[in-house]
């Protein structure tokens, strides 16, 4: 028998790793995480001596190990496929071959007009409609969207928060017109609107009124709906607008919270609705973070509904949709995607999630393609068929690491949850732009890792690809007509409105506004009576927004955050200088500062590329504006010339830029002023570049692109028009 010598204690190991590590100091091998986190190479049992739980069992309180007895071992976790492509009959198509290839539940995506309370007529969203997914006006395009899937039998998942009113209402009705009861129905809807005004932005109304929606839905469903998920609480959106682990983690469960004090505001029974209160998180490529994440919130959120006196397990148990991360996409070298989602999968199910969605390789350059979409569902039918992972529950219980970094992961998150009950909750917290900034600090500090190459993004800063390689490596994409989709929707609006009871109709919305500025009523069973009707989606939003307003953002940038990043030695800090240098000759020379506006035009509300732009540019000398989000092409032209700015930078995400951007430069020439230039930045597919430099764009700088080197570029575009 062959005898192994090994260390007696931790003391003969370091001095062992001591050997080989950076100077000999066994510390330089800790990782720490953008979390504050602190990631040692080596755990052991003295690690997890003292920590508490970890002893628990799956389906027992505090939920550590997972909220089911036997998790995947009886039943595998839901396979979702989020998506919504252009109209109605298209997306109908897609789920049905989704569910007959191994789908197991329709996610839907919505298009921004939709999301935003605009009908597809309405002059504000000419670039959004059937873009980044599906356009629905009324319940005709609902009843569409599901015909030939039992909804009895299938759960629905649906992403809305601002328009969640008509949105769901319309389900409900389109539901009752194919058989189907209430009681019968199963599913999500998303409606956190405090995340919405944090990062993502699809909001309609200010927060108070938005959070008496969200109480009237829980009240509704909780009564008529018992197997549906009245709200479906967010991190998703914190991650991809920059979030570390710790702040998605804190600020979702503050968010939770605060509608759960809703609910309990409205005379409702914490375990009368507590049980239909679902999660939804982001898995990011921080493998071990993400499953410890998710091991720590099922403990946080069962001591926060402790708290609350729930008595029902289905009350104190967190239970949680996940999808793998869109912004860990990269436009170059795609394929590398297939691999990143595959190990975000793992985390994902690896930390317990109860359904998956898991994004297609080809998001960071368009819309994902039926070829796509197939790989990402097959990456999770793998792992449940082929891998065996799902035959254990809970597998990295009593990891001396894993149960570590989960107590760190929870105090952190703790921590950061009780700095928002000191200012007063997450309300406060949101409305104060505090939670917002902090979210903001965390993508420039991530962004500012990566252009420094201090973090590795295989295929963009390291391990590149030849040009001619990255050419041919471009997969095809799916190109939705929007100006096709458009027309289409407005025959449909044309053809509803002149069929239905116009003086029936008129009553209902009425009684919706009544109801709103009365504070009387539910906002819910009077919006399904108006769908009932054929109300719009659009005059739905309208008659409550004739009594709460339409929310306006105040815009802010952080500033240092990213410079800091480059306040070291190197190439790249050596780039950084010699770019402020070139700023403040040309500041010299023309008697101010190269100014810039950065805009996003349209519904896309999508700001994280757009504020860390303005935050690494306003640090190296530029001055910046933010145009405020939601413009048209033509009010983004008058800021513009207003604030006499030399460039506006056009961030876009969401596909409508072959329409909005050549409608800036034909603004900018009716109003005298085709001397500002205009560059673009954000998810453009390469096939789009040639129409869009022929349209006027002097520079385009898709995802991946360090901001330094589009900075410089756009300083020369700027001094290249002063010399013509």
């Amino acid at each position: 028998m062959t005898n192994f010598s090994k260390p007696s204690n931790l003391a003969d190991w370091q001095k062992a790793a001591a050997k080989s590590a950076p100077n000999g100091d066994v510390n330089a091998l800790n990782w720490q995480t953008p979390d504050g986190i602190t990631v040692k190479p080596l755990y052991t049992a003295a690690d997890t001596a003292d920590l508490p739980h970890t002893d628990s069992l799956p389906g027992f309180a505090p939920y550590l190990r997972g909220p089911q007895a036997t998790m995947y071992a009886v039943r595998p976790w839901t396979i979702r496929q989020y998506a919504g492509f252009s109209t109605a009959e298209a997306s109908n198509a897609f789920y049905r071959k989704a569910l007959a290839a191994g789908g197991q539940g329709v996610s839907v995506a919505f298009d921004l007009a939709t999301h935003r309370g605009y009908d597809s007529d309405h002059p504000r969203v000419t670039g959004d409609v059937g873009k980044a997914g599906v356009a629905i006006d009324s319940v005709e395009d609902m009843k569409i969207l599901f015909d030939q899937i039992p909804l009895d039998k299938v759960s629905v998942s649906m992403t809305m928060n601002g328009a969640v009113l008509p949105v769901l209402a319309g389900y409900i009705v389109a539901a009752e017109e194919q058989g189907v009861s209430q009681d019968k129905l199963s599913g999500t809807i998303q409606n956190d609107i405090l995340k919405e005004f944090m990062v993502r932005n699809t909001y309609i109304y200010p927060p108070e009124p938005s959070m008496r929606i969200i109480g009237d839905i829980i009240e509704y469903t909780a009564k008529n709906m018992p197997k549906f998920n009245s709200i479906s609480i967010s991190g998703y959106h914190m991650q991809e607008a920059g979030a570390n682990q710790a702040l998605e983690l804190a600020f979702t469960l503050a968010d939770g919270r605060e509608y759960v004090r809703t609910a309990l505001a409205k005379g409702l029974d914490v375990d009368e609705f507590a049980g239909r209160l679902s999660f939804f998180w982001a898995i990011g490529m921080n493998f071990y973070l993400e499953v410890a994440k998710m091991r720590a919130a099922r403990v946080l959120w069962h001591r926060i509904m402790t708290g609350f006196n729930a008595k029902s397990p289905k009350s104190l148990m967190l239970r949680t949709h996940c999808q793998t991360s869109g912004w860990s996409l990269t436009e170059q070298d795609p394929y590398n995607n297939i691999v990143r989602t595959t190990v975000e999968a793992m985390a994902a199910v690896f930390g317990g999630t109860q359904s998956l969605h898991t994004n297609s390789f080809d998001e960071a350059i368009a819309l994902p393609t039926e070829f796509s979409s197939r790989i990402a569902r097959n990456t999770q039918i793998i792992l449940q068929e082929e891998t065996h992972i799902t035959n254990v529950v809970d597998p990295w219980a009593g990891s001396y690491m894993m149960e570590s970094l989960t107590n760190e992961m929870l105090e952190k998150a703790w921590a950061i949850i009780e700095e928002v009950e000191a200012m007063g909750g997450m309300i406060k917290a949101v409305d104060s732009g505090w939670a917002k900034l902090k979210i903001e600090a965390a993508a420039a500090e991530k962004q500012a890792r990566i252009d420094s190459g201090q973090d590795v993004i295989v295929g963009v800063n390291k391990y590149k690809l030849s040009k001619e390689e990255a050419l041919a490596d471009q997969p095809e994409i799916l190109v939705i007509d929007n100006v096709m989709v458009r027309d289409g929707q407005i025959t449909k609006l044309k053809a509803i409105r002149a069929r239905r009871d116009a003086a029936a109709v008129k009553n209902a919305l009425q009684a919706l506004s009544d109801a709103a500025a009365a504070g009387s009523g539910n906002l819910l069973d009077l919006t399904v009576k108006a769908m009932r009707l054929r109300a719009t989606v659009g005059e739905v939003s309208d008659a409550l927004e004739t009594s709460f307003g339409r929310h306006r953002a105040d815009t802010q940038k952080v500033t240092g955050v990213y410079a800091a990043a480059y306040d070291q030695e190197g190439d790249w800090a050596k780039e950084w200088d010699a770019i402020k240098s070139e700023i403040n000759d040309f500041a010299a020379k023309q008697g101010r500062r190269p100014r810039v506006m950065v805009s996003k035009l349209g519904q896309d509300g999508h700001d994280r590329g757009a504020k860390v732009v303005a935050t690494a540019f306003a640090d190296l000398g530029f001055d910046v504006d933010i145009g405020p989000l939601f413009q048209t092409p033509e009010e983004c032209a008058r800021q513009a010339i207003e604030n006499d700015v030399h460039a506006v930078g056009v961030s876009t995400l969401a596909a409508g830029h072959k329409t909005l951007i050549p409608a800036i430069i034909q603004a900018l020439k009716d109003q005298g002023a085709d001397d500002i230039i205009v560059f673009v930045g954000g998810v453009i597919p390469q096939q789009d570049y040639a129409f869009l430099y022929e349209s006027g764009v002097k520079g385009i700088y898709g995802p991946g692109t360090p901001i330094p080197a589009c900075a410089r570029d756009v300083l020369q575009q700027i001094e290249s028009a002063f010399k013509a």
